[in-house]
C-alpha cells in the first residue's frame, strides 16, 4: 500500500473483509432465523442474550489481534521480516494462554453473569447451556484472528475470506440438518459453531504453512519477545479495552432489554443483526485505513498517509448511502424473517420503528470508524479508547433512561447521543493532531 492509488488500495482490501463480514453476519442472521423458526422464540431470546457476551469475549479478542497487526503492518512497511516473525510468534504465544483463561473463566461463571444481566429465569438454563459450549471455541477463535491478522497485515485480505466462507458454510449446513430437519436443541447451534472456529484456523494454519514464507515459524522462531510484548501488550491492551466498550456497552443494554419480556428480547435480537450489517462493513473501511497508515508511516510517506484517510472517509459515506436506502426500504419483511408471523405483531412492530429511525443514524458510526482507523494506524490508540469509551457510556446512560419509556425505540436515539459527542471530542483532536505532527515534521527537517 505504499506506492499506487489510495481509493485502489482500500478497495481491494477492504471488499473482502466486507464480504467476509457480511458472510458471518448473513451466517448469523440465519442461526437466528433458524433458531426462531424450528426452535422457538425463547431460543431465540437465549441467543440474543448471550450474544453480547460473546461479542465481548471475540472483540476483545479481535482488539489484541489488531493490535499486534498494527505493529506487523508497521513492520511489514518497513522491510523488517524478521521482526514481523517475531511479533508473529508473541502473539501466538502470549495469546494461546490468555484465550484458554477466558474461556475457563467464562464456563465457570455463566450462570452469575447472566444473573447480572436479568435474564428471565424460563430461558436462563438453555442460555447457560449456549454459552458454556460458546466459550468451549475461545482458543480457535484467537488462533484464526491472530493468523488472519497476519495475512492482513502483509496485504492480504482475500485468504482469510475464503476460509471464513468455508467455515461458515460448513456451519450453516450443519445447522440446516440437525436444527431445521433433525430438530435438536440450541446446545447443537453452539456446537456448530465451535465447529467452525476450530475449521478456519486450520485451514489458516495449513496455507501459510504452504504458500507464505514469509509467516512460516519454524521451531527456533517460536519464543516470545519480550520487547515485543510489552509493545503488543502496549498496543494490544488497549485496542481490546476499546474494543471490549462496545460489547461492555451491549451488555449493559442488554441487562434493560431484559427487563421488557421475550417479546421485545427477541425483537432486540433481531434488530442488532441489522445493525452488525451496517456498522460491520463501515468497521472493514476502518481497518483498510488502519493498514493503509501503518504501512505508510513505517515507510515514512507522510502525504500518503493523508490521502487514504480522506479517500477512506469518501468509501465510509457512500456506504452509508447504500445501507441506509436498504434499511430504509426493507425494514419490515427483514423482521417477518425471523420469527413465525403467528407470533409476529408484537416483534415486528417495534423492531420495524428502531431499525427505520437507525437508517438515517447509521452515518455517525460511518465517520467515527473511518476517524479511528486514522489514529490506529498512526499508532495513537489512546485516542480510539477515550473516544469510545465516551460514546459507550453515554449510548448505556441514554438507554436506562429511555428504555423504559420509549422501549427498544429510545436505543436508537441513545446510539445517535454517543456517536454525536464523539465525533465532537473527535475531529477537533484530529486538526490539533495534524497541526502538532506538521510542526514537528518540519523542525525535523529543518534541523
Amino acid at each position: 500500500m505504499t506506492t499506487g492509488a489510495p481509493t485502489k488500495h482500500l478497495i481491494s482490501y477492504a471488499i473482502p473483509l466486507i464480504l467476509g463480514n457480511l458472510f458471518q453476519l448473513t451466517y448469523n442472521a440465519v442461526d437466528s432465523i433458524i433458531v426462531g423458526r424450528f426452535i422457538g422464540k425463547e431460543a431465540l431470546a437465549a441467543t440474543g442474550m448471550a450474544s453480547p457476551v460473546v461479542n465481548l469475549i471475540i472483540l476483545g479478542i479481535s482488539g489484541i489481534c489488531m493490535g499486534a497487526g498494527i505493529l506487523m503492518s508497521e513492520f511489514f512497511g518497513a522491510g523488517k521480516s524478521e521482526l514481523l516473525k517475531k511479533e508473529l510468534s508473541t502473539t501466538l504465544l502470549f495469546g494461546f494462554g490468555f484465550s484458554v483463561l477466558m474461556a475457563l473463566t467464562g464456563i465457570l461463571f455463566t450462570t452469575p453473569i447472566l444473573g447480572l444481566l436479568n435474564v428471565p429465569d424460563e430461558v436462563l438454563s438453555i442460555t447457560c447451556i449456549y454459552l458454556r459450549i460458546i466459550f468451549l471455541g475461545t482458543p480457535f477463535t484467537y488462533f484464526y484472528n491472530t493468523l488472519a491478522s497476519a495475512l492482513k497485515s502483509i496485504g492480504d485480505s482475500k485468504t482469510p475470506l475464503k476460509f471464513l466462507i468455508f467455515s461458515s458454510l460448513l456451519n450453516g449446513i450443519l445447522d440446516i440438518i440437525l436444527i431445521g430437519l433433525l430438530h435438536f436443541g440450541i446446545a447443537c447451534s453452539a456446537v456448530t459453531t465451535v465447529i467452525a472456529e476450530i475449521v478456519s484456523a486450520l485451514l489458516s494454519i495449513i496455507y501459510i504453512y504452504k504458500k507464505i514464507p514469509l509467516l512460516q515459524l519454524k521451531k527456533e522462531d517460536i519464543q516470545i519477545n519480550r520487547t515485543l510484548l510489552k509493545q503488543t501488550i502496549r498496543y494490544g491492551s488497549v485496542t481490546a479495552l476499546q474494543q471490549a466498550c462496545q460489547p461492555i456497552g451491549k451488555l449493559l443494554i442488554q441487562g434493560s432489554v431484559n427487563t421488557l419480556g421475550v417479546d421485545i428480547i427477541a425483537a432486540y435480537n433481531a434488530v442488532t443483526r441489522v445493525d452488525d450489517f451496517a456498522f460491520t462493513p463501515e468497521q472493514s473501511i476502518s481497518h483498510g485505513i488502519t493498514t493503509f497508515v501503518a504501512q505508510n508511516r513505517g515507510a515514512k510517506k507522510e502525504q500518503r498517509i493523508q490521502q487514504g484517510f480522506l479517500h477512506g472517509l469518501r468509501l465510509e459515506f457512500f456506504y452509508w448511502i447504500l445501507i441506509c436506502i436498504t434499511v430504509l426500504l426493507f425494514n419490515r419483511p427483514i423482521m417477518y424473517l425471523f420469527i413465525d408471523k403467528s407470533n409476529a405483531a408484537a416483534i415486528v412492530t417495534p423492531g420495524s420503528q428502531y431499525l427505520t429511525t437507525m437508517a438515517f443514524f447509521y452515518l455517525l458510526p460511518a465517520f467515527t470508524n473511518g476517524i479511528q482507523g486514522f489514529f490506529r494506524g498512526m499508532g495513537n490508540i489512546q485516542v480510539t479508547l477515550l473516544s469510545t469509551f465516551i460514546q459507550t457510556s453515554l449510548r448505556v446512560i441514554f438507554t436506562i433512561l429511555l428504555v423504559p419509556h420509549l422501549g427498544i425505540y429510545g436505543i436508537s436515539f441513545a446510539c445517535a447521543i454517543g456517536w454525536t459527542v464523539m465525533l465532537l471530542y473527535e475531529v477537533p483532536y484530529y486538526f490539533i493532531y495534524m497541526k502538532k505532527r506538521k510542526q514537528e515534521c518540519s523542525s525535523s527537517h529543518d534541523s
